[in-house]
């Protein structure tokens, strides 16, 4: 009875146990101090824009080229903190995204004209520290084939909407509030001082995979087709984000309202953060292929609906649903990274994810901005619907490279639970003794099958 528990609650992990990880709270903290700006930012580009040009066009085109040049260079900032490590990389990132942001509102101040304003956005693009995904890198070294795992993907996720409430909400009210320059002052500054602190906390970095070093042969994160396929459907997730910046912060203009704009974007992400604690904390009896899918259908069929919105409360409650099914999508595709990508690759992996969602966000901005200032929000509510659709075609139709096999496969102890179609062996019945002796001692594939449902929650392959 007593192994029989021990088994279910570590195929059950909980947020507890993740934070009692040895460690963990020495980055989790400083992290979550050093990526609370990059919620910040778009909104406080477009917030400041729009007030010095008086057009969600060029508001949108500036906000895009930021995050065009992040998802340009995120993936590159990835390989080189996977071969020099995090604080060689995240040091002079901090300084110059500091330095192009604040020269950016100063551009914007002096009313300079939109080309200039989207040469500058170039390198506040891309010098966006890449907190996130290192944060995520450091779990991936810390609890290597552990339950603990999806958990930590889930609170990650959480950690990332929470950002999401809190820096819309913050830069809104700087923006509206304090002056129209605020929120990109406050950003920078955070930026700064959060990523030095982060930065500081060397003990819990992963170990660099310079292969003159190591010797090891490197992996690229994008020769890995599961990984291509993620970032498709990661494409559509910030198309999402990008789409629902500009068009609440149009409609709550239309409703003469502006100040709603930070509270309607909360409600949003307040419905992922919500769903993405319930992720963590429920035990999935579906293999993760299927979950990706299922939350995206879900995440489409919501995003439908935006342009339908008529009032305040109507399009609060739509957001909340829209939040709600993010969640689902966006920490299984993390979780996927860790069984799809080998250690040496996996920092690359997340910024290539999060520079696909940057990338989507920028698409969304400019396409959702020019449908706005010509027809209302109500068109710009158009792009997630379309993006979130076009992503899901191309989920369902390129679904089989979702299977970690070949090259891309992590060899671990549960590996052998993936092979497709393999024929299953019936195992003599052990004697009476031996049975007795596997209740007390669990055999090593008993072992493996707890920690596969931790890893992923996976089930045989021929259910997913």
């Amino acid at each position: 009875m007593t192994s029989a528990v021990t088994s279910d609650t570590s195929a059950r992990p909980g947020y507890g146990q993740l934070l009692r990880t040895p460690g963990a709270l020495g980055f989790v903290l400083p992290g979550f101090a050093a990526r609370l700006p990059f919620g910040m930012l778009t909104i406080s580009i477009l917030l400041l824009v729009q007030h010095t040009t008086g057009s969600y066009g060029s508001a949108g085109i500036v906000a895009a080229v930021t995050g065009i040049s992040m998802a340009l260079s995120a993936p590159l900032m990835g390989i080189f903190t996977d071969r020099f490590g995090q604080t060689a990389v995240l040091l002079p990132v901090v300084l110059a995204h500091s330095a192009a942001v604040t020269g950016l509102a100063a551009l914007a101040l002096l009313d300079a004209p939109v080309w200039a304003l989207a040469l500058a956005a170039v390198p506040t693009g891309a010098s966006v520290p890449q907190v996130g995904p290192m944060v995520r890198a450091r779990w991936a070294a810390t609890l290597e084939g552990s339950p603990l795992l999806p958990t930590a993907a889930a609170f990650e996720s959480v950690t990332d909407e929470f950002t999401f409430v809190v820096g819309p909400v913050l830069a809104t009210a700087l923006c509206t509030g304090v002056h129209p320059a605020a929120g990109l002052v406050t950003e920078a500054a955070l930026t700064l001082l959060g990523g030095l602190l982060f930065a500081a906390q060397r003990a819990s970095q992963p170990k660099t995979h310079a292969p003159s070093v190591t010797g090891e042969k490197r992996a690229f994160a994008l020769s890995f087709p599961g990984l291509r396929v993620l970032i498709f459907a990661f494409l559509g997730i910030g198309a999402v984000f990008g789409g629902m910046q500009v068009s609440l912060a149009a409609f709550s203009n239309e409703m003469g309202n502006p100040g709603a704009n930070g509270l309607l974007y909360g409600v949003f992400a307040a419905g992922n953060m919500i769903a993405g604690i319930a992720m963590g904390a429920i035990a999935w009896k579906i293999g993760p292929r299927r979950r990706l899918i299922l939350g995206y259908i879900g995440l489409t069929a919501a995003a439908s609906v935006l342009w339908a919105a008529n009032s305040m409360i109507l399009l609060g409650a739509l957001g909340l649903v829209v939040g709600l099914c993010i969640a689902p999508a966006l920490i299984t595709g993390y979780t996927m990274v860790e069984q799809l990508i080998p250690a040496n690759a996996r920092t690359e992996a997340f910024t290539w994810l999060t520079g696909s969602i940057a990338f989507g966000q920028a698409i969304a901005v400019i396409l959702a901005g020019r449908l706005t200032d010509a027809h209302g929000s109500s068109f710009g509510f158009l792009v997630p619907m379309g993006a979130t659709a076009l992503a899901l075609t191309a989920l369902l139709a390129l679904r089989a490279r979702l299977a970690p096999k070949g090259p891309g496969r992590i060899v671990n102890a549960s590996a052998q639970e993936d092979a497709p179609s393999a024929p299953v062996k019936t195992e003599p019945k052990a004697p009476a003794t031996a049975q007795a002796t596997a209740r007390t001692t669990p055999s090593a594939a008993s072992r493996n099958r707890v920690n596969e449902r931790g890893m992923g929650h996976r089930v045989p392959v021929t259910v997913d």
